[in-house]
This record gives C-alpha cells, structure tokens and sequence, in this order.
C-alpha cells in the first residue's frame, strides 16, 4: 500500500475521532464523553511517532477548539503536549502491557484535562470541578477497545 492510502487512514480515524467528539449526547452522560481524538492522536503516536507527532496533535487540537467552539488554541496546547509525552516515551509505553498502558492513558488524559483548566482558570476564572476529570475513567476503560480496533485496522491496511 502507498504512503498516500497510508496517511488516508490516519486521516479517516482522526475524523471520525473528531466527529465522536462533537455527537450531541444527554447532559448526564455527556460529562463521562471519552477523549476521541487523544485517544487516536494517542495511538498513531506509539505506534508510528514518525508520521503522528506534536505537530499534527496541534492541528488537530486547533480543529477540535473550532468544532467545540472553546477558547482557540487550547486544545491544541493541551494535545499537543501530551502528544509529546508519548512520542518520548513511545518505546516505554509500547511495550507495557494493555492494563498497563491504561494507566497511563488516564495520567495523560488527567494532564490534558488539568492544562485546559489551569489555562481556563488564567484566562476565565473558572471553578475546579470534579467533573473536568470524569473523560479519565471513561478514556482509560475504552482505550484498550480503542487500541485493539486501530491496531486492526492498522494491520490490515498495512499502514506503516
């Protein structure tokens, strides 16, 4: 398969990680919405560091502040950042077991969470709330789903 098809399939997860992130959902369950696209900015950047790395994670989180309509260029701070984390430590982090690798997803997924705050409370004087931190338990449950369907994916498309 060509670099082309390859980069369309990164694409094509990245957009429907995007379009998950922006499906209207009840008010109760919205709260517990799993981070879609660091999920999937999170997996290409372990699995292919080369093509997936801070740069896209910044673009892609300037899409998300667009989509969500949010402060521009938070969420690209906050992806980016963590984006870089795990491009770092992608051989770290690969080869630890999925439970394992859950663990630290919910860290960097309560890294994320916690930027946006911080630079919310700077700029907005917003409030701690206990729910900034709800999309950790529910990102670090599905990242293993998540993990398993885009390897798949990856391996069979031969993306590489």
């Amino acid at each position: 398969m060509k670099a082309k098809n390859n980069n369309f399939v990164i694409i094509v997860t990245l957009l429907i990680a995007l379009i998950l992130s922006i499906i209207p959902m009840p008010i109760g369950i919205d709260m517990y919405r799993p981070n879609w696209t660091l999920l999937v900015l999170m997996y290409w950047s372990l699995a292919l560091p080369n093509r997936v790395n801070v740069l896209s994670a910044w673009f892609i989180g300037l899409v998300l502040d667009v989509l969500l309509g949010s402060i521009l260029g938070i969420n690209a701070f906050a992806t980016a950042i963590v984006i870089y984390v795990c491009v770092n430590n992608f051989q770290k982090i690969r080869n630890f077991s999925l439970w394992q690798q859950s663990l630290i997803i919910a860290l960097l997924t309560a890294l994320y969470h916690l930027m946006i705050f911080w630079v919310q409370r700077f700029i907005l004087d917003v409030d701690f709330s206990i729910s900034y931190l709800k999309p950790v338990i529910t990102s670090a449950a599905i990242w293993p789903v998540v993990f398993l369907l885009l390897r798949k994916i990856r391996r069979q498309l031969r993306v590489h």
